[in-house]
Protein backbone atom coordinates (compact mmCIF):
# COMPACT_ATOMS: atom_id res chain seq x y z
CA UNK A 1 0.00 0.00 0.00
CA UNK A 2 2.71 2.47 0.87
CA UNK A 3 4.79 1.19 -2.42
CA UNK A 4 1.57 2.10 -4.60
CA UNK A 5 0.90 5.69 -3.01
CA UNK A 6 4.90 6.61 -3.51
CA UNK A 7 4.91 5.90 -7.09
CA UNK A 8 1.35 7.11 -7.98
CA UNK A 9 3.01 10.58 -5.94
CA UNK A 10 6.16 10.39 -8.93
CA UNK A 11 4.16 10.07 -11.45
CA UNK A 12 1.92 13.05 -10.21
CA UNK A 13 5.33 14.66 -9.98
CA UNK A 14 6.66 13.89 -13.31
CA UNK A 15 3.23 14.77 -14.93
CA UNK A 16 3.40 18.09 -13.49
CA UNK A 17 7.32 18.46 -14.31
CA UNK A 18 6.68 17.91 -17.78
CA UNK A 19 3.40 20.46 -17.96
CA UNK A 20 5.58 23.04 -16.60
CA UNK A 21 8.37 22.40 -19.08
CA UNK A 22 5.80 22.63 -21.95
CA UNK A 23 5.40 26.28 -21.06
CA UNK A 24 7.16 28.81 -23.18
CA UNK A 25 6.97 31.86 -22.91
CA UNK A 26 7.98 34.15 -26.22
CA UNK A 27 10.38 36.82 -25.15
CA UNK A 28 9.97 40.42 -27.46
CA UNK A 29 11.17 41.10 -30.53
CA UNK A 30 10.86 36.83 -31.14
CA UNK A 31 8.34 35.11 -32.87
CA UNK A 32 8.18 30.98 -32.53
CA UNK A 33 7.51 28.68 -35.37
CA UNK A 34 5.77 25.71 -33.87
CA UNK A 35 5.33 22.20 -35.92
CA UNK A 36 2.67 19.97 -34.97
CA UNK A 37 3.27 15.80 -35.87
CA UNK A 38 6.12 17.33 -38.11
CA UNK A 39 3.89 19.80 -39.93
CA UNK A 40 3.57 23.54 -39.58
CA UNK A 41 1.24 24.44 -36.90
CA UNK A 42 1.14 27.85 -35.77
CA UNK A 43 3.96 31.07 -35.38
CA UNK A 44 3.85 31.95 -31.62
CA UNK A 45 4.09 35.65 -31.26
CA UNK A 46 4.94 37.33 -27.63
CA UNK A 47 3.36 35.80 -24.72
CA UNK A 48 3.27 32.76 -22.96
CA UNK A 49 2.24 29.51 -24.47
CA UNK A 50 1.25 25.80 -24.45
CA UNK A 51 3.46 23.27 -26.14
CA UNK A 52 2.04 19.86 -26.20
CA UNK A 53 4.33 17.42 -25.01
CA UNK A 54 5.27 15.18 -27.33
CA UNK A 55 3.15 16.58 -30.30
CA UNK A 56 4.30 20.15 -30.73
CA UNK A 57 7.65 21.14 -31.21
CA UNK A 58 9.42 24.39 -31.96
CA UNK A 59 10.70 24.50 -35.32
CA UNK A 60 12.68 27.91 -35.31
CA UNK A 61 13.08 30.69 -33.20
CA UNK A 62 13.08 33.83 -35.25
CA UNK A 63 14.25 37.86 -34.55
CA UNK A 64 11.89 40.09 -35.69
CA UNK A 65 14.71 42.67 -34.89
CA UNK A 66 16.55 44.47 -37.98
CA UNK A 67 19.52 42.30 -38.64
CA UNK A 68 23.12 42.97 -39.68
CA UNK A 69 25.21 40.91 -42.47
CA UNK A 70 28.78 41.67 -43.27
CA UNK A 71 29.65 39.82 -46.51
CA UNK A 72 33.32 39.39 -47.24
CA UNK A 73 34.91 41.16 -50.39
CA UNK A 74 33.64 39.68 -53.53
CA UNK A 75 36.08 40.03 -56.96
CA UNK A 76 33.99 41.89 -59.35
CA UNK A 77 35.03 43.39 -62.96
CA UNK A 78 34.14 46.75 -64.26
CA UNK A 79 32.95 47.72 -67.99
CA UNK A 80 37.08 48.59 -68.58
CA UNK A 81 38.05 45.35 -67.34
CA UNK A 82 39.51 46.54 -63.99
CA UNK A 83 39.23 44.01 -61.21
CA UNK A 84 38.46 45.15 -58.16
CA UNK A 85 37.23 43.72 -54.39
CA UNK A 86 33.99 45.11 -52.80
CA UNK A 87 32.54 43.87 -49.90
CA UNK A 88 29.08 44.90 -48.98
CA UNK A 89 26.72 45.35 -45.63
CA UNK A 90 22.82 43.94 -46.01
CA UNK A 91 20.41 45.28 -43.31
CA UNK A 92 17.33 43.42 -43.20
CA UNK A 93 14.64 42.00 -41.17
CA UNK A 94 12.61 39.17 -41.24
CA UNK A 95 8.60 39.79 -41.78
CA UNK A 96 7.16 36.69 -42.31
CA UNK A 97 8.80 33.74 -40.14
CA UNK A 98 7.38 30.86 -41.72
CA UNK A 99 8.19 31.93 -45.38
CA UNK A 100 11.56 32.78 -43.19
CA UNK A 101 11.75 29.10 -42.24
CA UNK A 102 10.59 27.21 -44.97
CA UNK A 103 11.30 28.97 -48.05
CA UNK A 104 15.37 28.66 -48.41
CA UNK A 105 17.35 26.03 -46.41
CA UNK A 106 19.91 29.00 -45.34
CA UNK A 107 18.70 32.76 -45.76
CA UNK A 108 22.25 34.10 -44.83
CA UNK A 109 23.83 32.33 -47.72
CA UNK A 110 21.39 32.74 -50.09
CA UNK A 111 21.40 36.98 -49.57
CA UNK A 112 25.26 36.77 -49.55
CA UNK A 113 25.36 34.47 -53.21
CA UNK A 114 22.45 37.05 -53.72
CA UNK A 115 24.29 40.05 -53.40
CA UNK A 116 27.63 39.15 -54.81
CA UNK A 117 25.63 38.56 -58.34
CA UNK A 118 23.76 41.17 -58.26
CA UNK A 119 26.71 43.22 -57.58
CA UNK A 120 28.64 41.63 -60.45
CA UNK A 121 25.75 42.50 -62.62
CA UNK A 122 25.66 46.46 -61.66
CA UNK A 123 29.22 46.93 -61.16
CA UNK A 124 29.87 45.09 -65.08
CA UNK A 125 28.19 48.25 -66.47
CA UNK A 126 29.80 50.84 -65.10
CA UNK A 127 33.70 51.86 -65.50
CA UNK A 128 36.33 52.51 -62.55
CA UNK A 129 35.77 55.97 -62.43
CA UNK A 130 32.18 55.58 -62.44
CA UNK A 131 32.06 52.93 -59.88
CA UNK A 132 34.29 55.01 -57.20
CA UNK A 133 31.74 58.11 -57.47
CA UNK A 134 28.38 55.91 -57.73
CA UNK A 135 28.20 54.81 -54.53
CA UNK A 136 24.38 55.95 -53.75
CA UNK A 137 23.38 54.68 -57.38
CA UNK A 138 24.60 51.49 -56.60
CA UNK A 139 23.49 51.03 -53.30
CA UNK A 140 19.86 52.12 -54.45
CA UNK A 141 19.44 49.76 -57.13
CA UNK A 142 21.38 46.24 -54.97
CA UNK A 143 18.63 47.30 -52.35
CA UNK A 144 15.62 47.15 -55.11
CA UNK A 145 16.42 44.01 -56.52
CA UNK A 146 17.25 42.49 -53.44
CA UNK A 147 13.99 43.43 -51.34
CA UNK A 148 12.11 42.50 -54.71
CA UNK A 149 14.23 38.96 -54.98
CA UNK A 150 13.84 38.09 -51.11
CA UNK A 151 9.76 38.21 -50.52
CA UNK A 152 9.48 34.91 -51.27
CA UNK A 153 11.79 34.68 -48.02
CA UNK A 154 9.80 36.55 -45.94
CA UNK A 155 12.75 38.96 -45.67
CA UNK A 156 12.90 42.28 -46.32
CA UNK A 157 16.11 44.62 -47.31
CA UNK A 158 16.01 47.61 -45.64
CA UNK A 159 19.44 49.01 -47.02
CA UNK A 160 22.74 48.01 -48.69
CA UNK A 161 25.83 49.71 -48.40
CA UNK A 162 29.20 49.34 -49.92
CA UNK A 163 31.57 49.28 -47.24
CA UNK A 164 35.10 49.07 -49.05
CA UNK A 165 36.07 49.17 -52.76
CA UNK A 166 39.47 48.36 -53.35
CA UNK A 167 40.92 48.73 -57.02
CA UNK A 168 44.21 46.52 -58.16
CA UNK A 169 47.55 48.18 -56.42
CA UNK A 170 48.73 49.59 -60.15
CA UNK A 171 45.38 51.55 -59.68
CA UNK A 172 45.93 52.62 -56.54
CA UNK A 173 49.30 54.10 -57.29
CA UNK A 174 48.35 55.63 -60.83
CA UNK A 175 44.83 57.07 -58.71
CA UNK A 176 47.64 58.50 -55.80
CA UNK A 177 49.53 59.78 -58.84
CA UNK A 178 46.72 61.45 -59.84
CA UNK A 179 45.55 62.93 -57.36
CA UNK A 180 48.87 64.27 -56.13
CA UNK A 181 49.10 65.81 -59.52
CA UNK A 182 45.54 67.28 -59.09
CA UNK A 183 46.36 68.62 -55.89
CA UNK A 184 49.41 70.53 -57.29
CA UNK A 185 47.79 72.14 -60.56
CA UNK A 186 45.42 72.93 -57.54
CA UNK A 187 48.18 74.38 -55.61
CA UNK A 188 49.22 76.54 -58.76
CA UNK A 189 46.12 77.40 -59.34
CA UNK A 190 45.59 78.85 -56.44
CA UNK A 191 48.74 80.33 -55.89
CA UNK A 192 47.90 82.25 -59.59
CA UNK A 193 44.86 83.44 -58.08
CA UNK A 194 46.51 84.85 -55.19
CA UNK A 195 48.50 86.50 -57.47
CA UNK A 196 46.40 88.07 -59.67
CA UNK A 197 44.02 89.31 -57.15
CA UNK A 198 46.79 90.87 -55.11
CA UNK A 199 48.14 92.21 -58.86
CA UNK A 200 44.41 93.99 -58.96
CA UNK A 201 44.18 94.87 -55.61
CA UNK A 202 47.74 97.12 -56.10
CA UNK A 203 46.41 98.45 -59.49
CA UNK A 204 43.06 99.16 -58.00
CA UNK A 205 45.21 101.08 -55.19
CA UNK A 206 46.99 102.99 -57.53
CA UNK A 207 44.07 104.19 -59.55
CA UNK A 208 42.44 105.45 -56.41
CA UNK A 209 45.65 107.01 -55.23
CA UNK A 210 45.50 108.86 -58.79
CA UNK A 211 41.80 109.42 -58.85
CA UNK A 212 42.31 111.47 -55.64
CA UNK A 213 45.29 113.10 -56.18
CA UNK A 214 43.30 114.22 -59.41
CA UNK A 215 40.57 115.21 -57.00
CA UNK A 216 42.53 117.03 -54.87
CA UNK A 217 44.21 118.73 -57.74
CA UNK A 218 40.81 119.60 -59.05
CA UNK A 219 39.74 120.99 -55.34
CA UNK A 220 42.80 122.63 -55.14
CA UNK A 221 42.14 125.01 -58.46
CA UNK A 222 38.92 125.24 -57.52
CA UNK A 223 40.04 126.67 -54.60
CA UNK A 224 42.66 128.87 -56.16
CA UNK A 225 40.48 130.21 -58.80
CA UNK A 226 37.84 130.90 -56.26
CA UNK A 227 40.20 132.78 -54.32
CA UNK A 228 41.51 134.70 -57.04
CA UNK A 229 37.77 135.63 -58.38
CA UNK A 230 37.02 136.75 -55.07
CA UNK A 231 40.06 139.09 -54.88
CA UNK A 232 39.22 140.40 -58.39
CA UNK A 233 35.86 141.22 -57.02
CA UNK A 234 37.03 142.71 -53.73
CA UNK A 235 39.52 144.82 -56.09
CA UNK A 236 36.52 145.70 -58.50
CA UNK A 237 34.60 146.26 -55.60
CA UNK A 238 37.40 148.93 -53.81
CA UNK A 239 38.13 150.37 -57.56
CA UNK A 240 34.09 151.10 -57.99
CA UNK A 241 33.82 152.12 -54.54
CA UNK A 242 36.69 154.76 -55.07
CA UNK A 243 35.59 155.87 -58.27
CA UNK A 244 32.32 156.60 -57.11
CA UNK A 245 33.88 158.08 -54.33
CA UNK A 246 35.70 160.24 -56.61
CA UNK A 247 32.75 161.51 -58.98
CA UNK A 248 30.90 161.89 -56.04
CA UNK A 249 33.46 164.60 -54.78
CA UNK A 250 33.59 165.77 -58.27
CA UNK A 251 30.00 166.01 -58.40
CA UNK A 252 29.97 167.92 -55.06
CA UNK A 253 32.94 170.33 -56.10
CA UNK A 254 31.13 171.28 -59.24
CA UNK A 255 27.89 171.69 -57.50
CA UNK A 256 29.47 173.77 -55.07
CA UNK A 257 31.61 175.45 -57.89
CA UNK A 258 28.10 176.01 -59.36
CA UNK A 259 26.70 177.41 -56.16
CA UNK A 260 29.33 179.96 -55.69
CA UNK A 261 28.81 181.24 -59.17
CA UNK A 262 25.27 181.66 -58.99
CA UNK A 263 25.40 183.03 -55.39
CA UNK A 264 28.06 185.21 -57.36
CA UNK A 265 25.63 186.03 -60.12
CA UNK A 266 23.09 186.96 -57.00
CA UNK A 267 25.20 189.37 -55.59
CA UNK A 268 26.11 190.60 -59.40
CA UNK A 269 22.37 191.25 -59.70
CA UNK A 270 21.79 192.54 -55.69
CA UNK A 271 24.78 195.36 -57.14
CA UNK A 272 22.99 196.00 -59.86
CA UNK A 273 26.61 196.20 -61.87
CA UNK A 274 27.14 199.31 -64.41
CA UNK A 275 27.86 197.93 -68.28
CA UNK A 276 31.94 198.65 -67.51
CA UNK A 277 31.73 196.22 -64.80
CA UNK A 278 30.01 193.92 -66.88
CA UNK A 279 32.57 194.34 -69.91
CA UNK A 280 35.31 194.08 -67.05
CA UNK A 281 34.33 190.44 -66.41
CA UNK A 282 33.52 189.21 -69.52
CA UNK A 283 37.34 190.17 -69.94
CA UNK A 284 38.35 188.09 -67.19
CA UNK A 285 36.42 185.29 -68.47
CA UNK A 286 38.03 185.22 -72.24
CA UNK A 287 41.20 185.03 -70.21
CA UNK A 288 40.41 182.13 -68.52
CA UNK A 289 39.33 180.43 -71.68
CA UNK A 290 42.17 181.61 -73.67
CA UNK A 291 44.67 180.18 -70.94
CA UNK A 292 43.01 176.54 -71.27
CA UNK A 293 44.04 173.85 -73.89
CA UNK A 294 41.71 174.95 -76.90
CA UNK A 295 44.00 175.36 -80.15
CA UNK A 296 41.35 177.63 -81.25
CA UNK A 297 39.12 180.95 -79.68
CA UNK A 298 36.53 182.32 -81.74
CA UNK A 299 36.19 185.82 -80.03
CA UNK A 300 32.63 187.18 -80.46
CA UNK A 301 31.99 190.85 -81.55
CA UNK A 302 30.68 191.57 -78.12
CA UNK A 303 34.21 191.05 -77.03
CA UNK A 304 35.78 192.94 -79.25
CA UNK A 305 33.46 195.89 -78.44
CA UNK A 306 34.02 195.23 -74.75
CA UNK A 307 37.77 195.57 -75.61
CA UNK A 308 37.42 198.46 -77.39
CA UNK A 309 35.84 200.05 -74.16
CA UNK A 310 37.98 198.42 -71.61
CA UNK A 311 40.63 200.38 -73.14
CA UNK A 312 39.18 203.84 -73.39
CA UNK A 313 37.89 203.16 -69.22
CA UNK A 314 41.53 202.81 -69.02
CA UNK A 315 42.34 206.17 -70.56
CA UNK A 316 40.02 207.97 -68.53
CA UNK A 317 41.17 206.02 -65.30
CA UNK A 318 44.43 207.19 -66.37
CA UNK A 319 43.39 211.03 -66.80
CA UNK A 320 41.44 211.28 -64.12
CA UNK A 321 44.31 209.95 -61.80
CA UNK A 322 46.57 213.21 -63.21
CA UNK A 323 46.99 216.44 -61.13
CA UNK A 324 45.34 218.89 -63.06
CA UNK A 325 47.64 221.84 -64.16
Amino acid sequence: MGDTIIVLLLIIVFLVIVLVSRIKIVPQARVYVIERLGAFHAVWNTGPHILIPFIDRIANRVSIKELVADFKPQPVITKDNVTMQIDTVVFFQVTDAKLYTYGVENPIAAIENLTATTLRNIIGDLELDATLTSRDVINTKITAILDQATDRWGIKVNRVELKNILPPREIQDAMEKQMKAERERREKIIQAEGEKKAQILVAEGEKESKILRAEADKQSEILRAEAEKEAMILRADAVKEQKILEATGEAQAIELVQEALAESIVKLNNADPSNSVIALKSLEAFAKAANGRATKIIIPSEIQGIAGLASGLKEIVTSESKPMS
